[in-house]
């Protein structure tokens, strides 16, 4: 398969089409391990401790997990606490260390940033559909002028749903007004990639901007330089 699906006819302008970003790992950097090396230095003193700990903490993100249901909306943060805390007898106030630096790990990535700016400015419409909890989506909110650029957008926690839940695309397309196989939706994890194909999105996994933007351009979403 290609690494942008369903490419119907692109013309290298924007002409009202849209792209859907994804925020961790595309728009904001999220480096588990890298996180919790900063957050408790103490509990992993090497990659593979650090990488054993994310594991344990947030369980793959899987949708029973209890990261998930804080994503979704329906778990507040001091029970996403106790919930990891029993399950991994980390003490509750290392776990809480954790939850409360996510906010100002999420640092935005320029050159996604730059690469969004330049499509918004060629006449694509911009849209995000995130898997967030709300306390961060109203951190990001508050801390970058770029989302005026967006549309609209959709954060898991306040709609109870999340990917790769193929109804938050379902959602997602009846917000936003847009037909999925006229739109290219950009994420960095292959199951929210091979589900929102699923669904009749054009698609394209983020590995890092300069992978991305090749993949946009060779489906003829980018203009060639």
């Amino acid at each position: 398969m290609s690494a942008v699906s369903r490419v119907n006819g692109a013309s290298g302008t924007g002409t009202g089409r849209a792209v859907v970003f994804d925020f961790g790992g595309v728009v904001f950097r999220w480096r588990p391990l890298e996180l919790l090396q900063e957050v408790l230095p103490q509990r992993v003193p090497d990659e593979e401790a650090a990488r054993e700990l994310a594991a344990s903490i947030f369980q793959s993100f899987d949708v029973g997990s209890d990261w998930a249901a804080f994503d979704r909306g329906t778990i507040a943060e001091d029970d996403l606490v106790a919930r990891i805390s029993a399950r991994t007898r980390l003490p509750a106030q290392e776990v809480h260390r954790v939850v409360d630096a996510i906010p100002t790990h999420l640092e935005a990535q320029a050159p996604t940033v730059e690469l969004m700016r330049r499509l918004k400015a060629a006449g694509y419409r911009l849209f995000y559909l995130s898997n967030m909890p709300l306390p961060y989506a109203e951190h990001l909110e508050r801390s970058h002028a770029f989302f005026a650029w967006f549309e609209g957008g959709i954060f898991s926690s306040r709609v109870q749903l999340i990917k790769p839940e193929p109804a938050i695309f379902a959602e997602a397309a009846r917000r936003f007004g847009i037909v999925p196989a006229d739109s290219v939706f950009i994420d960095d994890h292959p199951g929210n990639v091979e589900i929102a194909r699923a669904e009749g999105w054009q698609s394209v996994q983020f590995t890092d901007v300069v992978q991305c933007e090749a993949d946009l351009r060779s489906a003829g979403w980018v203009p060639a330089d």
